[in-house]
């Protein structure tokens, strides 16, 4: 069991909460880690596996994607242990947003993350009935729909873009991409590569992996993931390769954007891509990148590279209360501009420094975060 007590250090976390319900069978954590800089906003996700310690982790990712795009919320994350296509899901959602009715909205406010949809939103706005409760609703109830949007999947390749050109001198227009994970993420990734002019070559979900060095044909990939979910790999014609074989396919780009922990020590020595950018959180362990530095790998950190999806919830926080829709085409041009600006900043902060791209650009998102501190007080004398 986590010692929550051992996880505090000179950034936080500032408040654990844990919190259960007996007749529904809710159980659930928030993590506020740090609001320096802001309240906490950061996804909530539900899944039989969550703990404190995974919440933590993901709480301090939110605090350095906060301050690493320059936006002026603060690190924090919520979960829930449930399966979430279980029948009493509703319930269970329910009663675990009554229970944090004293910390959301004033100190956090809930979003999207695994296993929560839009209309999980509304129900959390409808609950405690406030529609600062909660972002990521329905369109037609003034939200942003990130996963229609692809906010995140869009930035996750604008990144890359700009990183491509400025670590590699590559161009994306021509590069071969694999992509671990076709969800939300890695299927609008997929969808911008393709209109860059990228070639994709591997793709994965739960139920398989394919892979073609001459190229997948993205439209047809969305369309069969459109009809039969993540099993649409067993529905296209290609090649299908084993389980995580996708991570070590001869490619220039690597796009790691299912789950965290997935390349470690041994994938990375094994690794054939040119430039690793992490579409989902925290799926390279700091040894592996540390092998892949002594490779001559570049890797995008999380905090940088799947930081569009943040973007996009800093304006659905600007609109909780109003009776407008955020502009659609200011979102995507704000992605762009300030994900492409911030992976060559890393980039070249890390060249500076002789360091890795995550020790560079966490060093410039904890100044910004530390000054924050001073200022409001918050550091010792």
């Amino acid at each position: 069991m986590t010692d929550a007590l051992a996880l505090v250090d000179d950034w936080g976390p500032e408040k654990i909460v844990v919190v259960s319900h007996r007749r529904s069978g809710m159980k659930g954590v928030l993590v506020i880690d740090n609001t320096a800089r802001g309240i906490g906003k950061g996804g909530t996700r539900m899944s039989p596996g969550v703990s404190v310690g995974e919440i933590a982790r993901l709480a301090r990712v939110m605090t350095w994607k906060w301050a690493s795009v320059d936006l002026f919320y603060g690190g924090a994350k919520a979960g829930i242990v449930a399966d979430p296509t279980s029948p009493d899901k509703e319930a269970v959602l329910r009663a675990f947003a009554r229970s944090l009715s004293n910390e959301v909205p004033r100190e956090y406010v809930m979003g999207l993350d695994m296993g929560l949809t839009e209309n999980d939103a509304a129900i959390i706005q409808d609950e405690l009935g406030d529609r600062g409760a909660a972002v990521g609703t329905p369109e037609h109830l003034g939200g942003v729909a990130y996963d229609k949007l692809g906010v995140t999947g869009y930035g996750v390749a604008e990144a890359t873009d700009a990183a491509a050109a400025q670590s590699l001198g590559l161009p994306t227009a021509g590069s071969r991409v694999a992509i671990q994970g076709f969800g939300a993420v890695g299927n609008a990734a997929a969808a911008r590569f393709a209109e860059l002019g990228a070639t994709v070559v591997a793709v994965s979900t739960a139920k398989g992996a394919l892979h073609d060095p001459s190229g997948l044909d993205v439209p047809a990939l969305l369309a069969a993931r459109e009809e039969y979910g993540d099993d649409f790999v067993n529905h296209y014609e290609g090649a299908r390769i084993g389980p995580g074989q996708e991570l070590t396919v001869d490619c220039d780009i690597l796009v790691p954007a299912a789950l965290q922990d997935v390349v470690d020590d041994e994938t990375a020595h094994r690794i054939k891509a040119k430039l690793v950018v992490e579409g989902a959180n925290l799926p390279t362990s700091p040894r592996a990148q540390s092998i892949l530095a002594q490779r001559g790998i570049a890797v995008l950190p999380d905090f940088v590279a799947n930081a569009g999806g943040v973007v996009a919830a800093a304006f659905a926080m600007d609109a909780r209360y109003s009776g407008f829709r955020p502009d659609t085409p200011t979102i995507f041009e704000t992605i762009s501009s300030r994900l492409r600006a911030n992976a060559v900043t890393v980039l070249e902060e890390a060249q500076r420094r002789s360091t890795t791209p995550h020790t560079a650009g966490r060093s410039l998102a904890e100044e910004r975060v530390r000054t924050a501190m001073r200022s409001k007080g918050r550091l010792p004398l």
